[in-house]
């Protein structure tokens, strides 16, 4: 059995050396619509499954007449602009026949960064995971600027597969994984079928050098992307995309170099969040809070008595027991001044008391564990 049919959570990213003509800035659509067939067959069996596509740049330059040189980051930003329209529109019609929806989302390094806005993220794409739709993500080039850039799609969805605790990423590639040297130039070059743990400077040095043009990856930054994945508890896949139906080519087991981490996605979270992480507040339990805590279950408003500190949403909070004592550490889902006005109140009550509707937990069973 394949990493990919072990997988409920899957992150796809899509090169544009695969999805566009290089010479016409056109989309590869009979490639585009066997991708679609591999992802609803995916989604058929009760898979969620998110897109991280390049090819924006590679189609808007065209539209717009642009040199097919290097282009200033004014002009890529334009391009991106310009042919992410285009992008999406393409996959909307490939999975719209499926009956599948498209959402598209734009991200920046800040998004990945900055707590806020990371919490934010993994709950709006958590949230259309669980109501069938699939991400369209890429980077947001438009406002994203060289310092404060991702730099390659590769990047990207790893930190995408981090932060939503996928199971598998999946980097297609116009090579079916990974080898020694480059095996275009070295005949003596060995496929690696597979890497353990962690990337090792050995594993480093195969990935050669890096790509340049429109497509900014290469192995060297699948590399990268894989090591950010294992640091996830993510498997990371790199395997042969220019053939039609990639995906179903490894659930029939096609070639492919599997990283495989020493721990799965939720334990290392989980490991994240109990030792990385300083609490920016407490916050102090009844008992009813605490057995429902240790039967793993989330921590609710009422369950809350008393509130020490200042933090901010996504921030990470100790949780105290009627003794005194932390037995759990948790991320937030309130800023403590809204967390105080909650705070022993019933889940019915917060959008009386706050004005909207927000989570009815204070600490989601997924973003708390118990020390």
């Amino acid at each position: 059995m394949s990493a990919l049919d072990q997988a409920d959570r899957i992150v796809i990213k899509i090169g544009s050396q695969l999805l566009v003509d290089p010479e016409t800035g056109q989309v590869h659509r009979r490639w585009l619509e066997t991708l679609g067939q591999d992802i609803a067959a995916l989604r058929s069996e009760g898979k969620e499954v998110t897109i991280v596509s390049s090819g924006a740049i590679a189609i808007g330059r065209r539209h717009l007449g642009l040199s097919t040189g290097k282009l200033m980051l004014p002009e890529q930003q334009a391009a991106a602009a310009t042919g992410m329209v285009r992008l999406t529109h393409a996959y909307q019609e490939v999975l719209g026949k499926h009956d599948l929806t498209v959402a598209q989302v734009l991200l920046t390094l800040d998004d990945s960064e900055n707590r806020r806005r990371y919490i934010n993220a993994r709950n709006t794409l958590t949230e259309l995971l669980r109501l069938g739709a699939v991400p369209l993500i890429n980077e947001n080039d438009t406002v994203a600027t060289d310092e404060i850039r991702f730099g390659d799609n590769d990047r990207l969805a790893a930190r995408v597969a981090a932060m939503i605790s996928a199971d598998l990423l999946i980097m297609l590639s116009d090579i079916d994984g990974l080898y020694t040297a480059n095996p275009q130039v070295n005949s003596n070059a060995r496929f690696v079928p597979e890497v353990k743990g962690q990337i090792t400077p050995d594993v480093e040095a195969m990935a050669g050098v890096q790509l340049s043009g429109d497509s900014k990856g290469g192995m060297v930054t699948k590399i990268a992307a894989a090591r950010i994945a294992l640091g996830a508890g993510t498997t990371a896949m790199i395997t042969l995309g220019t053939v039609n139906n990639p995906l179903q080519r490894i659930s029939e087991g096609g070639k492919c170099t599997v990283f495989i981490p020493d721990a799965n996605p939720r334990t290392a979270r989980k490991e994240w969040i109990a030792g990385s992480l300083k609490p920016a507040g407490k916050l102090h339990v009844d008992a009813g809070a605490l057995k429902a805590l240790k039967s793993g279950k989330s921590l609710l408003p009422a369950g809350v008595k008393k509130i020490e500190g200042v933090f901010e949403r996504g921030d990470s909070v100790a949780v105290i027991d009627p003794d005194g004592r932390e037995i759990a550490r948790g991320l937030v889902a309130y800023h403590q001044e809204e967390a105080s006005r909650i705070a022993g109140h019933k889940t019915g009550e917060i959008e009386e008391i706050l004005g909207y509707r927000g989570r009815d937990e204070m600490i989601h069973r997924d973003d708390l564990v118990l020390i």
